[in-house]
């Protein structure tokens, strides 16, 4: 792979493993992995969209996640539904109309990435829209965590626990958008959750746990980049190969710390 292709696949790697990797440890504290994985699939319309109306797919993209972050934090709150509950409906809906619309040719570049097809001007746009959901998800993080302890308590002190949970939502679909392109919108969820349980399995604290998670978030991503520039297969299944032999590591260190006499 040319150095024009493998420098903005790592960069963009990096940035979009270091945000997902910290924003899914609220995902997985908030017991709602299965949200942050099926809110990938949830892009695969507004991808079509962009393919079969010749303007960029990931803005596409973009929109169809923020919408769809919206309704589903609305019906939460109208219906009393469960997140996983309200995006397993959604999300297997926007998986059939996206298979359905969108051309054969570019399906499998949507469903798993493509490396070869990300930018400069990609790469630098995944690094500002990480820098801006970590940023944001920090300032929150408490707030977040003080609601996920209890809510009353939360509401008692002055926060909007409706509202922080719509930024969190908006700011896990931007990363999720963000890393379509490298790992495709049918994988990218992993990175949001996979992580975030490795760190878990091996933090003591929530500042370990926090940083862990970006850590190994940036580790899968690389890791898949590189070894899909080593093997020529592609980017999206490699990142996941990754992080679970990185699971797997921690979970057996974990093991033998517990057992170890």
């Amino acid at each position: 792979m040319m150095m024009d292709v493998l420098v903005p696949g790592l960069l963009t790697a990096i940035s979009v493993g270091l945000s997902a990797g910290y924003l899914g440890s609220l995902m997985v504290l908030k017991k709602m992995s299965l949200v942050g994985d099926a809110l990938s699939h949830v892009a695969l319309p507004g991808l079509a969209l962009g393919i079969l109306f010749n303007f960029n797919p990931f803005i596409g993209a973009f929109a169809v996640l923020f919408g769809s972050a919206a309704i589903i934090w609305r019906l939460e709150r109208v219906t009393k539904l469960s997140f996983e509950t309200i995006v397993g409906a959604i999300f297997t809906l926007a998986l059939a109309i996206g298979i359905l619309i969108i051309p054969q040719v570019d399906l499998l570049e949507a469903l798993f990435g493509n490396i070869a097809a990300v930018t400069y001007t990609d790469a630098i746009t995944a690094i500002i829209i990480s820098a801006i959901a970590i940023y944001l998800t920090r300032i929150v993080y408490s707030k977040l965590i003080m609601g996920m302890i209890s809510e009353d308590l939360a509401i008692s002190a002055g926060i909007n626990i409706a509202r922080i949970n719509l930024i969190y939502l908006l700011l896990v679909s931007l990363t999720v958008a963000a890393g379509i392109k490298i790992v495709g919108s049918l994988l990218v969820g992993f990175l949001v959750v996979v992580p975030a349980a490795t760190a878990k399995t091996l933090s003591s604290n929530l500042l370990r746990y926090s940083i862990l998670s970006s850590f190994f978030g940036a580790v899968s991503g690389t890791s898949g980049v590189l070894l899909s520039n080593f093997t020529g297969l592609p980017t999206g299944p490699l990142v996941v190969v990754s992080g679970v032999a990185v699971f797997i590591a921690a979970a057996l260190i974990r093991w033998a710390t517990k057992y170890s006499p």
